[in-house]
């Protein structure tokens, strides 16, 4: 038998005085970490912090620690690059990884900080008077313009109500389960907001909640068809990925499940594959036929969206969509998260949101095209003081995943790859998915939006405005504190205390 040179992460405590030997946390640990042979008995390697036993242990008898295991310190060759080559000397394959980049860049959301008003522009109650978070995504006309009357006689391109400027992203039917996605389809009717099915198809237990969706259009065209674009509210298609920045996508054959597979329109138990690039799309100009082909299959009344990846030349690449005709485009940084990754790619490519949705509406603002897209941004929103942020900075709205996830259970352990989440979040397993109530789920997320919204409204109290729409792109408003000039810069914000 060949000895693993990787060590455990984390140790699992059991206190045997407090344990009532009832066998759940055996029952419910969907890594296997834990057995009983006339106690409950941990297995140190299989564990990924889920946290499921520790929560529903009635006793509060298991705790998960960090391994004790002690490493000599090396500055250049720390413990994770050495575990990282260990790993790979014994599989000779990729990395894999789940969530977003969590390495330690600067994380320059909690280095920007938002004014407020004194005493010559006093600041607006909240709860005495109306705050308006309600927005409107999709291509603003140039001018308006109206008869005598008072009517408009300006034609508007296909809008989309927000009640809060917060969308969820894309998790595909695969990648998360179905009572994730019908958790998070229940939250978004409730909130007036939008859930967006993936590049996974559309399960038909969902289209009652089509009025709220956005459908995607990946390279892999997986559950792409008439009725699927009709139904929804908008359409995206997918060219990249902050957490994969020019990856495709890739759902292992063992989350592909009958219902997957149904869904998507491929094989049971095959791996759904999407290729990097589409196939169809080589040039701006490929683009704006995929964009014009999605609007005529919807007779023009949908918003047709475009999905990328925050990389060095964001701001070229997305004026180009524009011209191209897309309504909408959806930001995404290298912090947002993924069901599955390849640990390199993730680690170092790409660039964080903030500077991504500075330099985009810099340059849409300086061609003149900034009222033609709504811009979306994601890549680790984490907080109401993230969104007011990235709407000051330019977007006309976030997407949240992550956040989304975690009042479901979620607790980050980076393995949603595996197909086996505990909590049945991002697994096909009969027996895992189960344990997720969609009622529940929503009403948990239903409620993080709501609390999200009554802060949003505070925020804007203390900066003296009462609408959302008031604090877009208006830098002004925000303040850096401990970064350096180049990056004040490209925010095209002031240092504190100017």
């Amino acid at each position: 038998m060949t000895t693993s040179l990787v060590s455990p992460r984390f140790k699992v405590v059991v206190d045997h005085e407090l344990c009532c030997k009832c066998k759940r946390c055996v029952i419910g640990c969907g890594w296997g970490t834990l057995t009983f042979t006339n106690r409950v008995v941990p297995d140190h390697s299989k564990c990924v912090a889920c946290h499921y036993c520790v929560t529903h242990c009635p006793t509060g008898a298991i705790t998960v620690q960090e391994h004790p295991l002690a490493y000599r310190y090396n500055a250049n060759w720390t413990v994770a690059h050495r575990r990282d080559v260990w790993k790979q000397a014994e599989t000779g394959g990729m990395l894999l990884t789940g969530m977003g980049n969590d390495k330690p860049y600067q994380i320059i959301w909690d280095h920007l900080v938002l004014d407020a008003c004194q005493v010559t522009n006093p600041s607006i109650d909240p709860l005495r008077e109306p705050m308006e978070l309600r927005t409107y995504l999709g291509r603003k006309p140039d001018r308006l313009e109206f008869d005598a009357e008072g009517n408009l006689l300006t034609k508007l391109e296909p809008q989309i109500k927000l009640e809060v400027p917060i969308v969820f992203s894309p998790m595909s039917y695969g990648s998360i389960s179905l009572n994730a996605q019908k958790s998070l389809a229940m939250a978004a009717k409730d909130r007036g907001i939008l859930w967006n099915t993936g590049e996974g198809g559309l399960h038909k237990d969902l289209y009652p909640y089509t009025d709220c969706a956005v459908v995607q259009c990946a390279s892999g065209r997986f559950g792409v068809h008439a009725g699927y674009l009709n139904a929804a509210a908008a359409i995206e298609i997918k060219i990249g990925q902050g957490a994969k920045p020019g990856i495709g996508g890739h759902l292992p054959g063992e989350k592909v499940s009958f219902d997957v597979s149904e869904t998507r329109m491929i094989p049971m138990g095959t791996d759904a594959l999407s290729p990097a690039p589409h196939h169809d799309i080589y040039s701006i100009e490929d683009l704006r036929q995929l964009i014009f082909a999605l609007k005529e299959a919807t007779a023009y009344q949908k918003p047709v969206g475009v999905k990328i990846a925050a990389v060095h030349n964001v701001a070229p690449i997305v004026a180009g969509i524009v011209y191209a005709g897309a309504d909408i485009v959806y930001i995404d940084g290298f912090r947002g998260g993924t069901g599955a990754a390849p640990n390199i790619v993730r680690d170092h490519v790409g660039i964080p949101i903030e500077l991504a949705i500075a330099a985009v509406d810099d340059r849409l603002r300086q061609e003149g095209i900034r009222n033609q897209a709504s811009i979306i941004a994601a890549g680790s929103v984490r907080s109401a003081g993230d969104i007011a942020k990235a709407i000051a900075l330019g977007a006309d709205a976030v997407a949240i995943g992550t956040a989304a996830l975690l009042p479901l259970g979620c607790r980050i352990c980076q393995s949603c790859y595996t197909g086996n989440c505990s909590w049945g979040i991002t697994s096909q397993r009969p027996e895992l998915t189960r344990r997720l109530d969609p009622y529940w789920g929503a009403e948990q997320v239903s409620n993080l939006i709501r609390a999200w919204s009554l802060e949003l409204k505070e925020i804007l109290g203390a900066l003296g405005v009462n609408a959302i729409e008031s604090l877009r792109g208006s830098r002004e408003r925000l303040r850096g504190i401990g970064l350096d000039q180049v990056t004040l810069d490209i925010l095209g914000v002031k240092p504190a205390g100017r």
